[in-house]
């Protein structure tokens, strides 16, 4: 397989891993609420992927290292929502809405 096929097929993989987050990410943004998100799947997730960037770090993997790094800051970003959001927006829940 030619290394430009290859490329394609991992770039592709990386859009996918960062931009699966996304509409996760998105929805607990606009409806102040993460009640539905796991806290153990995503501290697993980061946590993953955290190690696939030390992974990529050692090995000077760079494709591996900026891909799971784009990742894992969106799964972070999830995941501190999920803290923020947990039982809804404590906002909203302060001024009776």
């Amino acid at each position: 397989m030619s290394d430009v096929i290859a490329n394609i097929f991992g770039s592709a993989a990386a859009v996918c891993s960062v931009t699966s987050f996304a509409p996760q990410a998105i929805k607990i943004w606009k409806e102040r609420d993460a009640s539905s998100v796991s806290l153990k799947t995503y501290s697993l997730t980061v946590t993953c992927f955290a190690l696939w960037v030390v992974y990529g770090v050692m090995t000077q993997a760079w494709p591996v290292t900026a891909a799971n790094s784009c990742a894992l800051v969106m799964a972070a970003w999830v995941l501190a929502m999920k803290w923020r959001f947990r039982d809804g927006d404590p906002d909203a829940r302060e001024n009776g809405a």
